[in-house]
């Protein structure tokens, strides 16, 4: 069955690319379905930006190809790319209409005026603003104008849709807003997206898969929830989400489970990623919300060193005997306080499965 024009798959295939003598994106291959909305994650510098920008065509790479639909269109100006792109900042033209700002592609595109007005009003319907069509940029909310922006880059159909941090202008309380809304209008329009973003929390909510890069590296390309539970590398780990790392000794390795000895006592058993050998000195990484307060032999003994309520939650920041600091998170009932400062307690992984074993650097 032939895909539509909304539903392209994308393919980076082992795309490379250099500024000078610096190695911008280092052999990143992404295979992206049809329909899907993808998250390019990870720290300024890690080369998110510049895949986005090959992907439009407004730089070339130097290796490897651009892929959608099956066709390769490393060839094709950014113009004929048939890809839309929603920028930080919107880029609303202020002295057109809002209608006018979303008609603008279908214009510049020799579309006649009737074909036009009926998109147009198609877009418009989609994001929820027929009545502001009139209404000009600076008459708009923050949130309008990303919509109105939203709405311009979908009326070309696209075959595929740019967000580059889109969410980056907006004030905390509109964000989450604004996050389903448009995860709402992709999954109606149908559009293959990628999102750029360094925001850990508006990647895993949004995306369908997350591929995380380092240094121009791809660290890990899974669904959202299998980068938070299962990372592929201590810096997926240590990045997505919050993590606690303790060091220890590698005592035992049964297939990909290994059993680590920790400072001031206590074996913790935990997946290996990666090949380890026994005695190798390593890092063990566990979630603050995997952590429980426990009286089991295994568990290690600490003080309470500060509780913070945290609405729903309770992390509770704890001083192991070996010397070691673990933070400590889990609901909080209606009502309930935190640990006093200096509380004798144990902690051990609540869950099966829970710690990540990685070698030490």
């Amino acid at each position: 069955m032939t895909e539509s024009l909304t539903t392209q798959s994308l393919l980076l295939d082992r795309i490379t690319h250099r500024y000078g003598s610096s190695l911008a994106v280092d052999d990143v291959t992404l295979d992206i379905t049809g329909g899907e909305l993808v998250a390019l994650l990870g720290p300024s510098g890690c080369g998110k930006t510049t895949l986005l920008r090959i992907i439009a065509g407004f730089i070339n790479q130097g290796e490897g190809s651009v892929i959608i639909g099956g066709k390769a269109i490393d060839h094709l100006p950014p113009h004929r790319r048939t890809i839309g792109i929603v920028f930080q900042n919107y880029a609303l033209f202020p002295h057109m209409t809002v209608a006018d700002n979303v008609a603008y592609g279908l214009a510049a595109r020799g579309t006649d005026r009737a074909t036009q007005s009926a998109r147009v009003g198609e877009m418009l319907d989609l994001v929820k603003l027929s009545a502001m069509a009139d209404r000009y940029p600076r008459q708009l909310s923050g949130g309008q104008q990303q919509r109105i922006a939203l709405a311009r880059a979908l009326a070309v159909r696209p075959s595929i849709l740019l967000l580059d941090e889109p969410f980056a202008a907006l004030d905390k309380n509109l964000r989450l807003d604004m996050q389903i809304e448009i995860k709402r209008i992709q999954r109606m329009a149908g559009t293959t997206t990628i999102i750029v973003t360094h925001d850990q929390e508006e990647a895993l909510s949004m995306a369908d898969r997350v591929a995380v890069l380092s240094h121009g590296r791809l660290e890990q390309f899974a669904a959202a929830t299998e980068v938070y539970d299962k990372p592929q590398s201590y810096f997926v780990n240590t990045f997505v989400g919050a993590s606690n790392v303790l060091t220890g000794k590698l005592m035992d390795v049964n297939g990909m489970e290994g059993t680590v000895s920790l400072p001031g006592g206590g074996q913790w058993q935990g997946q290996l990623v990666g090949a380890l050998n026994r005695g190798a000195m390593v890092r063990i990484c566990i979630r603050p919300e995997h952590l429980a307060f426990s009286a089991d032999a295994d568990a290690l003994p600490g003080k309470i060193e500060i509780g913070l309520p945290l609405g729903a939650t309770i992390v509770h920041e704890v001083r192991l005997t070996g010397g070691a600091s673990l933070k400590v998170a889990g609901p909080r009932a209606m009502g309930a306080l935190a640990l006093p400062p200096g509380s004798d307690i144990a902690v051990k992984p609540a869950i099966s499965g829970a710690v990540r074993i990685y070698p030490e650097i």
